[in-house]
């Protein structure tokens, strides 16, 4: 038996190495660990109906629930691994899988819907001593082939931190629960949102709309946000979380800004308006568009289905707007903030989500409330609501 003993400081080097690579190791072994969660899956086995209007949302402690839209019920609840945090979803094309980044922000997991099983995973970290968090900004090629997810790298040294540059890591959505990227490209920074046009183009909403091709990393600027060139109009304010896979296939964000009275730059006269960028990622046509004055914050906001003259916007009350006129139509007072808007397929119901454990539904025309579906658990904090039809 060799009995030497290493010096001090190769002894504390090897110790670090080895208890960075057991955390890796551990955390990649327990990566689909469902023993935290507290809630059991209800009606796991419960397949969707082909033709149903569904929605999707995530709450604590950490679960995916599946709501009828046609009774306003919860359908089924499937139990998710690892653990909550943010709850983002995006929908597969075909409607079979829901994706949900969680686990702090540092893991997205494929779900089959009609039977809960996780059917893809894939860690955000990529090497050993990297901590890597994904903020929001991830969605689906639009065949639903690859997934793509913004990337913010950290390297956990042993007595210091290095950011790492940000990029874009592409993988193969059949690739199972231990997936890996087929390709990583460099990319924009503050990327927070995100979705895929017909075209291929991938739209990423960072301090400006970027249009980036999957394939070789290039991008562009699709709608100037940061660097917007408008006269008499002060730079926007942008909060860029909420992906809400719309039924019109719109990519839509919302903005304040001022704009100044001819020939002054006075704040104290200037009008303060609130406005959205929109892509439609059926044609790419895009639009930057004020609807009304600001009388309050909205967090997320979307055009209706059936009439895209009206905008909706949510936090502390429900308002509609007439674009062309750009006035504030009705607003109606919520029992709670919300953070998340969605809409069913006609146009008819408005849901919102996001905060606590219901889920609130009002009359699309009136912004009369029609009832609230109670989620078990916890509050959904700033999960993404996502309507569809399947």
């Amino acid at each position: 038996m060799n009995n030497k003993k290493l010096p001090l400081k190769q002894t504390l080097a090897a110790l670090t190495l080895a208890a960075t690579s057991i955390g890796f190791a551990s955390s990649t072994a327990a990566s689909l660990n469902y023993n935290n969660s507290g809630l059991d899956s209800v009606n796991k086995n419960k397949a969707l109906k082909s033709g149903h209007e569904y929605m999707i949302v995530a709450n604590y402690p950490n679960q995916l629930n599946v709501l009828d839209l046609k009774s306003d019920s919860v359908y089924k609840t499937c139990q998710m691994p690892d653990r909550f945090g943010p709850g983002a979803l995006q929908v597969s094309p075909d409607k079979k899988t829901a994706y949900i980044l969680n686990n702090g922000y540092e893991d997205i997991y494929g779900v089959d819907m009609d039977t809960c099983d996780v059917t893809f995973h894939a860690r955000m970290a990529q090497a050993p001593k990297e901590r890597t968090k994904t903020l929001y900004a991830f969605t689906l090629s639009y065949d639903g082939k690859e997934l793509y997810a913004v990337q913010n790298p950290t390297l956990l040294e042993r007595d210091h931190y290095r950011v790492q540059p940000t990029r874009l890591a592409v993988y193969d959505t059949s690739s199972g629960l231990n997936a890996k990227p087929i390709r990583t490209l460099p990319s924009p920074r503050l990327v927070t949102a995100m979705q895929t046009g017909k075209d291929g183009g991938l739209y990423m909403a960072g301090a400006d709309i970027y249009k980036m091709d999957v394939n070789t990393g290039e991008y562009s600027v699709a709608v100037p946000s940061r660097n917007w060139q408008r006269p008499r109009y002060v730079q926007p304010d942008v909060l860029n979380v909420w992906a809400v896979q719309t039924p019109t296939q719109d990519f839509t964000i919302l903005y304040t800004t001022a704009r100044f009275q001819e020939g002054s730059e006075d704040l104290n006269t200037a009008d303060w308006l609130y406005g959205y960028f929109n892509i439609n990622l059926e044609t790419g046509k895009t639009e930057t568009k004020d609807f009304g004055p600001i009388t309050e914050i909205y967090f997320t906001g979307m055009r209706s289905p059936k009439d895209p003259n009206l905008v909706y916007g949510v936090l502390n009350r429900l308002a509609k707007y007439d674009v062309k006129q750009q006035k504030l139509i009705k607003a109606a007072a919520l029992d709670h903030s919300y953070y998340c808007i969605a809409m069913n397929h006609d146009g008819s119901k408005v849901y919102l989500g996001g905060t606590f454990d219901d889920v609130a539904i009002y009359n699309a025309d009136s912004l009369e409330k029609l009832g609230n579906i109670k989620l078990p658990g916890g509050d959904m904090a700033i999960s993404t609501s996502q309507v569809f039809i399947r």
